[in-house]
């Protein structure tokens, strides 16, 4: 399992399928199904300064304690910066255990000219700063447009707004077929399907139905000499070996190279309990370890 471990992001405790983390200093109680185990440090589990609860009819809703948490406030990684606010469906526009994925990503692109990425389904655009950050320029596409301004926001806070990058908001199967007909090219292909979702226009994405197709696609914008081709996966029942047969299946037959995929996770402060947070299965031209 992948973990990096970030200064002002921290996973205090876990238990009874709810994690208390600590945001850049803001206490949140958050779900998560992984936590199937009983062991709370009830010292830990005070002045929370929210709580996110699911409902019994789907969804869920905030609970705020602490009516002085910010609507935005900000948390550093290293030389990076993001904004963060409590949104729908426990979300806070972050994913810290992708920092892994953000270091990786740099170290592909630092010191090479020309670079050029595409990011799919790039929600609030953390791994489009770190290629930006890198000296690429990126593409970055959401169907949400919400999402994509929040990007913007990110974008600026790291003072990158001058750098190259497009944002597109419409559905990534749609986009990247124009691409396909415009003969567009990328050295670095970055996705993050969801396991369900809609498209600018309604357009209906289930991820066993299309992920294969997509990436299929995909494989006709890479360019003559790619560098990279990344899968996140946060579904429930999806496994890293099926990511990687995709892989094998359509990049590896046109671009001989390495394919390795792994799970992410985090570190509980103090222990040595870590939390798996999702999975990736990555196509590359060198190995990165």
């Amino acid at each position: 399992m992948k973990s990096v471990k970030l200064d002002e992001y921290k996973l205090l405790d876990t238990s009874d399928g709810m994690k208390l983390e600590s945001w850049n200093g803001i206490k949140l109680l958050r779900p998560d199904p992984e936590i199937i185990w009983h062991d709370k440090d009830k010292d830990l589990w005070s002045n929370v300064d929210a709580k996110y609860m699911r409902s019994n009819t789907g969804g869920g809703e905030w609970t705020i304690f602490n009516k002085n948490i910010p609507s935005i406030w900000q948390i550093n990684y290293k030389d990076l910066v993001f904004n963060l606010k409590l949104m729908g469906f426990k979300h806070t526009g972050l994913f810290p255990e992708q920092a892994y994925n953000w270091e990786m990503l740099r170290n592909k692109i630092e010191g090479k000219q020309n670079i050029r990425v595409l990011n799919l389904f790039a929600y609030t655009g953390a791994a489009t700063v770190a290629c930006l950050k890198a000296g690429a320029s990126v593409v970055h596409v959401d169907s949400s447009r919400g999402m994509v301004d929040w990007a913007k926001e990110n974008v600026k806070s790291n003072d990158l707004s001058d750098k190259s990058i497009r944002y597109i908001v419409d559905d990534v199967v749609k986009f990247v077929e124009r691409e396909i007909r415009r003969e567009n090219k990328y050295d670095i292909i970055i996705m993050d399907p969801p396991s369900f979702g809609r498209g600018a226009n309604k357009e209906v994405w289930k991820v066993e139905n299309d992920l294969f197709n997509l990436v299929k696609l995909c494989t006709e914008i890479l360019s003559d000499d790619p560098i990279l081709f990344l899968i996140n996966s946060y579904t429930t029942g999806l496994s890293m070996t099926v990511l990687e047969n995709i892989l094998k299946l359509t990049v590896n037959k046109k671009y001989k190279g390495y394919i390795s995929s792994d799970e992410l996770g985090i570190k509980e402060e103090n222990s040595d309990i870590i939390l798996p947070c999702g999975i990736y299965a990555r196509w590359e031209k060198d190995l990165y370890e």
